[in-house]
């Protein structure tokens, strides 16, 4: 009968597994279908032999390293692009699939399932809320390349406030006879469309970068 409960335990943790790998794989995620239902799987199996042989004062001691482990493959999938960084939904996601695996693994079936619901909600429903929000505003730095002794230099900070577009960080490089002024802003995503087509027009900025 131990057994059988075990194996229903893994059944349960590939199918939660390849429910939430299955959306990551629809994303086109680095961690898709295969390495979250092997992350759910391990997890679970590891909380089992943790139960099953863990000493009697801290039947714990194995699934409490997943914690540590799991941090290594979330690492992993969080990367730089330029002022960017992504892989940061993937990573927690991971981490998130461990978790579910040890609820399974401890026979927390009802926890598990309301985790999973809310999980496959958070992955499903709020990248469409998440896409409204960055439509309505949206923070983007700018790198503006202008000749060294432009006039633009001096009304460079009134163009982004004429489009509607706020900076709240402003620093400025000489490079050889360039001026690199950097500026981080906030603002509605068609303020920003509206100022880049502005300062693509300027024949003083010599390049755009955002």
């Amino acid at each position: 009968m131990e057994l059988a409960e075990e194996v229903l335990k893994l059944v349960l943790a590939m199918l939660i597994g390849g429910v939430i790998g299955a959306e990551r794989e629809f994303r086109d995620k680095s961690a898709g279908f295969r390495t979250i239902l092997l992350i759910t799987v391990g997890s679970t199996l590891f909380t089992i032999f943790s139960l099953g042989i863990g000493i009697e004062t801290n039947p714990t001691r194995i699934a409490a390293n997943i914690v540590t482990g799991i941090g290594f493959l979330g690492a992993g999938a969080i990367l730089r692009e330029g002022h960017r960084v992504t892989g940061l939904t993937t990573a927690a996601t991971i981490w998130l699939a461990a978790a579910l695996g040890m609820g399974i693994g401890a026979g927390k079936y009802a926890l598990t399932g309301v985790a999973t619901a809310l999980t496959l909600v958070v992955l499903w429903v709020f990248p469409r809320f998440e896409n409204w929000l960055d439509r309505t505003w949206e923070t983007v730095t700018y790198e503006i390349s202008l000749p060294v002794h432009s006039p633009r230099r001096k009304t460079l900070l009134e163009t982004f406030q004429s489009h509607g577009v706020q900076v709240y960080h402003h620093r400025e490089i000489k490079v050889g006879d360039t001026l690199i002024t950097t500026l981080r802003t906030t603002g509605r995503m068609e303020d920003h469309q509206k100022l880049v087509e502005a300062l693509l027009q300027d024949p003083e900025v010599i390049e755009v970068k955002y």
